[in-house]
């Protein structure tokens, strides 16, 4: 066990990272392919294919998912994950070809960095050359750019980051998590709700509430520049209704360690997968969705522990210690 995503059976996952731009991506590549679910709540969402996730739809496997920086130019990174898996002879089969199946989403990290450089189909091809079960957290792959605690303005905020975390449920099936951090407002901690992360104030140290702020009529509106991205899987075999109640219940674990979590100016998005195949093992879905919001909740924490200052933005880690 890794405490990783990749703890889940058939799951691999592979970064680009451009730390001078400050941007980057993730591919999570499924080995054998996935049963896949989604659960929006943001309302600033940048996606690709996640029409195909919804139980009505006749798409019942997913190859990959990438998850980007560079706003809504990011989505064309897929196009290198499409690349790579049809290398592989991976994908919906048609008459003509097969088609990979890879829904995607993006966060906005043009505000930091070098707002002209965005993932594209190579270093997406080149993160899925470079997947394997472990990876880095932190400011990395589509994490790069991620910052959080923007009420007092981009220039306040505290970088956020990419992490991970999985959990064993009974004795055989497992839970994982990734999330890109890269919210509006604060991260606090789940045991205690201490801000872990959040507005840095212009004297002091510490971090100030973002809910305080806005409750004040204070805080700095931003544009659509914030989104959390989240994947959280499990080898139990789910079907696709299942799979999406998976994702519907992660959505918990957003709003423990997220505050304000699901507003108007962030595009938040649980990605579902479910690797087992049919009449392999088996576990009850409100038990798994209970631990995948647990698992989800320490994987967003553990972006903003991991993370490094980068472009003059400190991690939580580095401002307590100035």
């Amino acid at each position: 066990m890794h405490n990783a995503i990749t703890d889940v059976a058939g799951i691999r996952v592979g970064h680009y990272t451009d730390e001078a731009a400050a941007t980057g991506c993730t591919v999570i590549l499924c080995e054998g392919g996935a049963v896949g679910g989604v659960d929006v709540r943001g309302s600033a969402t940048g996606t690709r294919e996640i029409e195909l996730l919804r139980p009505v739809s006749l798409i019942q496997e997913v190859h990959a998912i990438l998850l980007s920086g560079g706003s809504a130019y990011g989505l064309d990174a897929a196009g290198g994950v499409m690349r790579f898996l049809e290398g592989r002879a991976t994908g919906f089969p048609t008459r003509a070809a097969r088609v990979p199946i890879v829904p995607a989403a993006i966060i906005y990290d043009l505000a930091i960095g070098d707002a002209r450089v965005r993932p594209g189909a190579e270093e997406a091809h080149q993160a899925c050359l470079d997947a394997s079960v472990v990876f880095k957290e932190g400011s990395v792959g589509a994490g790069t750019g991620a910052t959080v605690g923007k009420a007092l303005g981009a220039e306040r905020a505290t970088k956020g980051g990419l992490g991970t975390a999985s959990q064993q449920v009974g004795n055989s099936v497992t839970v994982g998590a990734l999330a890109v951090v890269n919210a509006f407002g604060d991260v606090v901690s789940p045991e205690n709700g201490e801000i872990l992360a959040g507005p840095r104030p212009e004297a002091g140290r510490g971090f100030a509430s973002s809910v305080d702020i806005m409750c004040r009529g204070e805080w700095s509106r931003p544009s659509l520049t914030n989104t959390t991205l989240a994947i959280v899987a499990t080898d139990a075999a789910l079907n696709k209704e299942q799979t999406n109640k998976l994702a519907q219940m992660a959505q918990d674990g957003l709003a423990r360690v997220l505050r304000p979590a699901h507003t108007m100016v962030d595009g938040d998005v649980v990605f579902a997968l479910s690797t087992g195949k049919p009449g392999g093992r088996t576990f009850d879905v409100s038990a798994l969705g209970a631990v995948a919001a647990q698992v989800l909740a320490h994987a967003i924490v553990r972006a903003i522990t991991e993370a490094k200052g980068l472009c003059d933005i400190p991690s939580a880690r580095e401002w307590k210690e100035m």
